[in-house]
């Protein structure tokens, strides 16, 4: 990924395992905000409030923000190996809560650790993942005998197309990554010596996974 992109999750995911007799949930949820970090973590607690512990770390975009709780659990075996993993992943805009309903049986440090640790990653992998890219929305109107030498230059650029128009002329609309749109635009100048109509809009994150 270029500088500026980065990778999440869509909406929320859970997973979960049996680690001598205790049970561990891994809650994952895109979040964008400390105030929605925070809400999703309290509604976890709400919905296991039997459980012993509910461990959590999430990751932001805004003010670069980072933090993880233990949740009484031994200093350093849940929280920063939950926080760890999504850092590991690459991941940003997520909250990971790991609920833990205690089997009698003591794991240790290093059991803790492996436990928590991997209660993330399923529910990492339980999750729809993002990649985000900074990109405009381009549209481009062209003759008929035009559209040929358009879409094939298209995947050239990588762009998302998401809607094409068969009315006078052919209009496609596409989201193109913020490094791609002028090359883009060069290159089908060139090809259709200039007879094709390109519009740009205001730069945003979307989604290109």
């Amino acid at each position: 990924m270029s500088g500026g992109d980065y990778s999440t999750v869509r909406g929320s995911a859970d997973a979960s395992f049996t680690e001598k007799k205790s049970e561990f949930i891994g809650h994952i949820r895109h979040v964008e905000t400390e105030e929605e970090a925070v809400d999703f973590i309290n509604e976890i607690r709400a919905s296991h409030r039997k459980a012993k512990h509910n461990v959590y770390a999430y990751i932001l975009r805004e003010g670069n923000t980072s933090r993880y709780s233990d949740d009484s659990e031994p200093q350093g075996t849940a929280g920063v190996p939950v926080l760890e993993v999504l850092r590991k992943e690459g991941l940003t805009d997520v909250c990971c809560v790991v609920t833990r309903y205690f089997g009698g049986i003591l794991l240790g440090g290093g059991g803790l650790v492996r436990a928590y640790s991997h209660s993330a990653k399923i529910a990492v992998d339980a999750s729809e993942r993002l990649i985000m890219c900074l990109c405009r929305p381009v549209t481009v109107t062209a003759d008929y005998n035009l559209y040929g030498k358009i879409s094939y230059v298209l995947p050239e650029f990588e762009v998302k197309v998401l809607d094409t128009d068969y009315a006078e002329n052919v209009t496609v609309k596409m989201l193109v990554k913020k490094d791609f749109v002028q090359p883009l635009a060069e290159k089908l100048t060139d090809i259709t010596n200039g007879s094709v109509s390109i519009v740009q809009g205001d730069e945003y994150y979307d989604n290109f996974a």
